[in-house]
């Protein structure tokens, strides 16, 4: 069988954003593909019939992600196609312009244009929309101007570029860039007025909105905040009709996941955060919105309302939650899989998928269920869900059987104070028992996210090429309830412990690991894991630390979310425990390092930002160790999962590379 390749990347197919028509006779979703020579990703609609099974692509142009129903029929969705309309949005001009297109045919055709970039749409009625925009606090309205006077501001905004300037925290955003009062507000939009009402304020952030069945009221879930943003939320109820909203927050502070209408109730998951922090994990409610009685369903219920299955093969958005009939369904993450499940107003909750592998999003219609999934190793595809059985629809990727695919192994193992914990070791392909491979431990992010039994593009190309691949989920991670995540103040110590008893295991359970050629990679929290480890021990011949920790007192005052995340991770502040931050940091032991690493980094990583590798880095070149800086111009935290095509390639060529030139020879 053929060998996995690293370009073999450029052939995969990613789906997203299943959504039935208004009468569930048709099923809309994304596709998305690499151009290599663009050098960016394609993103076109396609329609699958319910009654017939059949597949077929709807738009070509390359650019319709984001889309609504019109009708039965037809679909609304933005694309940026005339030269007119490019020119006016790389002279600055803020605008979203949408087509709609007949599922039986004939050419899209422009419908109506909004004066913002809109990052979500759904119809109220064949002329009235409800809309999320970016709404920028330090620009003009455009939309009120000439064209001279549009002309003369965008240029002299044009001007103002040199400069850029902060006067609220966080100010910056991993993917977005600088934020600086800018917020997701919400409006009404009425396309034969071109009208455009906001319903919050220009200092409020939207977070989820949701409509009820007749269209007439809109919950949403906000963050009003100027000079510093809290982890806190509000949830709003607001009749479109009477223009009246009504602020139904019931505890402060509470973090609202979601919330939507179902029957005569209001239905929402959220946590107060007061024992686990941020990462706690959300219970279930309901609310009556005449009495603001609250009930709580789920006062037992312990698990993440999220998919946190790691894979460097999705592409897009998706779904993860919604009301059909009398039911919520939702996506939570169970050891090592994502699943779908539903609750009632009873607070009863039933479990619709097995632990298969990743629920990546879904929609649902009269109990007719589509996801998108990772399943038995193969890329993603739609299924169908009925009765607790599945049924593959799609076939985007089938090609993959053609390459060699190395099946992981599970095993599970006693940590050090007896907790069971769970790993797998991927054996390289065409294995033969009699020989000895170099290994490399993955390190998944988060901590709070999980790996599993998915395909995932690095892991088989290494796989491929020769190497043993070892990863688990140990404490920290998601899956296991709101204990095992919880390593607050224990950064490098439980979560170090149980990585290095599974790397034991490992190599006492497959005598074929060659313990002598040991590689460890990470990238998030497995990048700062990687850092700490190689100033910890020196067992692993090379390493390869991506988009990493390296400081907690740098990354306090750097970040997108340092100010708040370091806080509540660590229980402690640059000014009450400097101390304790300087302990949990990997630079306090840079000194030690006798390992040569490779640091990979996104020059617009706002998560982990490019300071933390460039610390390790020069410590390492300070001290005489061999070490490579490789820093992606124009990439973000999500280089490994959605940068550019040639740069995973590059930065998948680089890794590779690096242990192949410290573990083959």
């Amino acid at each position: 069988m053929e060998r996995l390749k690293i370009d073999d990347f450029l052939k995969y197919k990613f789906l997203s954003n299943p959504t039935f028509s208004e009468d569930g006779k048709h099923l809309a979703f994304v596709v998305h593909e690499s151009d290599y020579n663009e050098n960016k990703y394609f993103s076109t609609l396609w329609l699958y019939e319910t009654s017939t099974d059949e597949i077929r692509q709807l738009t070509t142009f390359g650019q319709e992600s984001m889309f609504t129903w019109l009708n039965e029929q037809n679909i609304l969705f933005s694309s940026l196609r005339e030269d007119k309309d490019k020119k006016r949005k790389e002279a600055g001009e803020p605008f979203t312009i949408f087509y709609k297109i007949n599922v039986f045919g004939g050419e899209a055709k422009k419908a109506f244009e909004v004066p913002l970039l809109v990052n979500r749409i759904e119809k109220l009625n064949q002329n009235k929309f409800v809309l999320t925009a970016i709404y920028d606090n330090n620009t003009e309205d455009l939309s009120k101007m000439d064209e001279k006077q549009k002309e003369e501001y965008l240029k002299k905004l044009k001007e103002e570029k040199d400069y850029q300037i902060v006067d609220e925290i966080p100010f910056w955003s991993n993917g977005s860039g600088f934020t600086n009062k800018k917020r997701t507000r919400l409006y009404l939009f009425d396309s034969l007025t071109k009208s455009l009402s906001p319903i919050t304020d220009e200092f409020t952030n939207v977070e989820h909105f949701s409509l009820n069945q007749e269209k007439t009221l809109l919950l949403f879930i906000a963050n009003r905040f100027t000079d510093k943003m809290e982890i806190r939320s509000d949830l709003y109820l607001y009749k479109i009709n009477e223009n009246e909203l009504v602020k139904l927050t019931h505890e402060d502070p509470f973090d609202y996941t979601f919330a939507y209408f179902l029957k005569d109730k209001i239905i929402f998951a959220g946590t107060n955060m007061k024992r686990y922090g941020i990462n706690e994990n959300p219970k279930f409610y309901t609310l009556d919105p005449r009495t603001r009685q609250v009930t709580a369903l789920t006062p037992e219920f312990d698990l993440s309302l999220h998919n946190s299955v790691n894979s460097d093969c999705r592409y897009g958005s998706n779904r993860t939650s919604k009301v059909d009939g009398e039911y919520l369904y939702f996506i939570t993450t169970e050891w090592h899989s994502s699943n779908l499940n539903r609750i009632d107003l009873s607070g009863k909750i039933e479990k619709l998928t097995q632990d298969n592998g990743s629920v990546d999003g879904f929609d649902v219609f009269n109990d007719k269920i589509i996801f998108v999934g990772l399943r038995n190793m193969d890329l993603q595809e739609l299924y169908e869900l009925s009765k607790n059985q599945e049924r593959k629809i799609t076939t985007f990727n089938e090609w993959i059987h053609e390459k060699s695919i190395c099946k992981p192994e599970r095993f599970e193992f006693l940590s050090d104070d007896g907790l069971i914990l769970e790993g797998w070791v991927i054996k390289p392909a065409d294995f033969d028992s009699s020989k000895k491979y170099p290994a490399i431990l993955d390190i998944h992010g988060g901590p709070k996210t999980v790996y599993g039994e998915v395909f995932f593009h690095e892991m088989q190309l290494w796989a491929n090429e020769g190497y043993a691949v070892l990863y688990t989920n140990p404490r920290g991670s998601d899956g296991r309830g709101n204990d095992f995540a919880d390593i607050r103040g224990k950064y490098g110590t439980v979560d170090y412990q149980d990585i290095m008893k599974f790397l034991d295991e490992s190599i006492k359970r497959f005598s074929f690991i060659d313990e002598t050629k040991l590689g460890v990679t990470g990238g998030s929290y497995g990048g700062y894991m990687t850092n700490w480890i190689i100033g910890q021990t020196d067992r692993f011949k090379a390493a390869v630390s991506q988009r990493s920790i390296s400081n907690w007192i740098s990354k306090f005052g750097t970040t997108d979310i340092g100010y708040f995340f370091v806080k509540d991770q660590h229980l402690a502040t640059p000014w009450n425990d400097f101390e304790k931050l300087w302990w949990h940091s990997p630079m306090k032991y840079a000194d030690r390092v006798k390992t040569p690493t490779l640091f990979i980094h996104s020059d617009e990583d706002y998560r982990c930002w490019l300071a933390e590798a460039i610390q390790m880095f020069t410590s390492l070149k300070y001290h005489g160790i061999d070490s490579r800086l490789v820093i992606f111009k124009g990439e973000n935290h999500e280089l490994s999962r959605s940068g550019k095509p040639k740069h995973r390639l590059r930065r998948l060529r680089e890794i590779t590379d690096w242990f192949n030139k410290y573990l083959k020879h």
